[in-house]
C-alpha cells in the first residue's frame, strides 16, 4: 500500500534487475535535483537547464569513484511525474546500482513503491487513470497488436470519449435536477425526447465497447487457439511445425497426448497461443479420459479452433462435425491433414466442399496458407470493432455497470418516473464512467491498481 506523501523524494531502478550494459536509476520529487547533485561530481545540476544530460562521476562517502555516469535533468512540470526528476545512467552492475541507491537514500530520498512514479503522474494531472493503466499494458505488450491497443489508450482516445459522454450526461443531470427547484411550476428543462435519443446512442456505444473486450483481451494475452481432433490426426505434429521445435511428443500410438501443451508464436504482429489437446474419443483409460475432458474444456475456452481430420482415413462424419463446430459459435478451421499423398483434384474437392484447408503437418505443406488464413481472420475480426478497443477488466466492469444504469434511465423516461429518481439514476451512470478515468476513485483502488506496476514505474 502506498502510504507516503507527494512531498517525499523517491528513487528506484528503472531497468530490470540483473547484469546489463547500462542501468537507469530514477529520482523524482521536490528535492530530486538537489539530492542527485549532492552525490554527483561534474556540473552543478541545480544550475543546468531542464532536459539536459551531463557526464560526471558518483563517489562514495570516502571519495572513491563508484562509477562514471550520465545524469538527465528534468524540471517540474515538464517530466513524467510533473515533478523535478533525474535519471542516472550507469553501468549495469548490480553492485554499482546498489551503491548509488545507498548514496541517494543517505541524502534523504526513499525507495519508491510499486507503481509510485506513475501514480504521482496521475495525481499530478499528467494523465487520467485509464491512461495510467495503459502504461503498464504498454510495458507488458509482447506483440504489435497488443502494443497498438495500449498505445491508443495511453494517448487518450478512449479517455477523451468517456469524458465527452460523461460531460453530456452531467449536463442532462444538471437540467433534470434544476427541475426539482421548480417542482411546483411543473417546468421541464431537460427535453425528454432529446435525452432519450442521446441515451440510446450512448447505450449503443457502451455496448460496442463491451463487445470489444473479448477481442481486446485476446490481443493483450494472445489468441487462444485450440488444436483438436481424433487421436493420430496429427495435432502434436502441427503444433511442432507451427512452433518450429519439438514441443510435443509425436507417436503412432493413439492417445499419446494426455495433457494440455501450450506455446506461443507471433504472426504478423499478432500473438497466437496454440493449445495441443488430447485426441477426442471414447476411452476406458482413466488418465486419457481426463485429457479428453480437458480438450473439450479448452474448445469451450478458446477463441479459435483448428480441427484436424486425418485425410488418409476420412472416418469423420463431416456434416455432423461442421454442425458441432458451428454450435460453439466461434471461428474455426477444418484442416485435412496428411494430404501429401492425395491428388490435386482430391485436395481441391475437399477444400471446396467444406471450405476447409488441406495441409501436411509432417511435410510442412499448406502451413504458410494456414498462417495467412489465421492472420486474415483476426484482422477481419478487428474491423468489426470500433477504433477503440478495451482490454482492461476494471474498465469492462465499470462499463457494464454504466450500461445497466443507462438502461434504467431509459426505462425511467418510458415510465415517466419522478424527477428525483431520474436524476439519481443518471448520476449513477456518471459515477461509473468517472471510475474509469479516475474522476471518482478511492485511495484503496489507486493502491490496488498501482501495486501491480513494477518498481521504478
Amino acid at each position: 500500500m502506498l502510504t507516503h506523501t507527494l512531498s517525499d523524494t523517491i528513487v528506484a531502478p528503472a531497468s530490470p534487475a540483473g547484469v546489463g550494459a547500462i542501468a537507469v536509476i530514477r529520482v523524482s520529487g521536490k528535492n530530486a535535483i538537489e539530492i542527485t547533485n549532492e552525490i554527483f561530481s561534474g556540473k552543478d545540476l541545480t544550475q543546468v537547464p531542464s532536459h539536459t544530460i551531463h557526464f560526471g562521476t558518483i563517489r562514495s562517502e570516502k571519495g572513491e569513484i563508484i562509477d562514471e555516469v550520465l545524469v538527465s535533468v528534468f524540471h517540474e512540470p515538464n517530466s513524467f511525474t510533473k515533478e523535478n526528476s533525474t535519471e542516472i545512467s550507469c553501468h549495469g552492475s548490480p553492485y554499482i546500482v546498489e551503491q548509488i541507491l545507498k548514496r541517494l537514500l543517505s541524502k534523504g530520498a526513499r525507495m519508491a513503491e510499486a507503481g509510485e512514479f506513475t501514480k504521482r503522474a496521475f495525481l499530478n494531472g499528467r494523465f487520467d487513470l485509464a491512461q495510467a493503466e495503459a502504461v503498464a499494458d504498454l510495458i507488458a505488450s509482447t506483440s504489435q497488436a497488443s502494443h497498438q491497443v495500449a498505445m491508443k489508450q495511453m494517448r487518450g482516445g478512449f479517455s477523451q470519449k468517456i469524458k465527452e459522454l460523461r460531460s453530456e450526461l452531467i449536463r442532462f443531470a444538471a437540467l433534470v435536477e434544476l427541475e426539482l427547484d421548480f417542482a411546483e411550476e411543473d417546468v421541464e428543462f431537460a427535453n425528454r425526447a432529446e435525452l432519450k435519443s442521446f441515451l440510446q446512442n450512448v447505450t449503443q456505444y457502451v455496448n460496442e465497447l463491451l463487445q470489444s473486450f473479448a477481442w481486446g483481451n485476446v490481443l493483450k494475452n494472445g489468441i487462444p487457439t485450440a488444436i483438436v481432433g481424433k487421436p493420430n490426426a496429427g495435432k502434436s505434429t502441427l503444433l511442432n511445425t507451427l512452433l518450429q521445435e519439438e514441443k510435443a511428443i509425436v507417436s503412432d500410438i493413439a492417445g499419446t497426448t494426455r495433457d494440455i501443451i501450450e506455446d506461443e508464436i507471433v504472426l504478423d504482429g499478432i500473438r497466437f497461443r496454440f493449445i495441443d489437446t488430447a485426441g477426442l474419443r471414447e476411452t476406458q483409460d482413466t488418465i486419457e479420459a481426463i485429457g479428453v475432458e480437458r480438450a473439450k474444456q479448452k474448445m469451450q475456452e478458446a477463441s479459435l479452433i483448428l480441427y484436424l481430420v486425418d485425410s488418409s482415413e476420412m472416418s469423420e462424419n463431416l456434416d455432423f462435425l461442421q454442425k458441432e463446430l458451428q454450435n460453439l459459435q466461434k471461428p474455426y478451421f477444418i484442416l485435412f491433414n496428411k494430404t501429401d499423398k492425395l491428388s490435386a483434384e482430391k485436395i481441391a474437392e475437399l477444400e471446396k466442399t467444406l471450405n476447409a484447408l488441406c495441409i501436411s503437418a509432417k511435410e510442412q505443406k499448406g502451413i504458410e496458407k494456414l498462417k495467412k488464413n489465421l492472420i486474415e481472420l483476426v484482422k477481419k475480426q478487428k474491423i468489426s470493432h470500433s477504433d477503440i478497443v478495451i482490454s482492461n477488466v476494471r474498465h469492462y466492469d465499470a462499463l457494464a455497470k454504466t450500461y445497466q444504469s443507462l438502461q434504467k434511465v431509459l426505462a425511467d423516461i418510458e415510465t415517466a418516473i419522478t424527477t428525483d429518481l431520474l436524476a439519481a439514476d443518471i448520476r449513477e451512470a456518471i459515477r461509473y464512467l468517472g471510475e474509469i478515468i479516475g474522476e471518482v476513485t478511492s485511495e484503496d483502488l489507486l493502491d490496488y491498481i498501482f501495486s501491480k506496476f513494477c518498481i521504478g514505474k
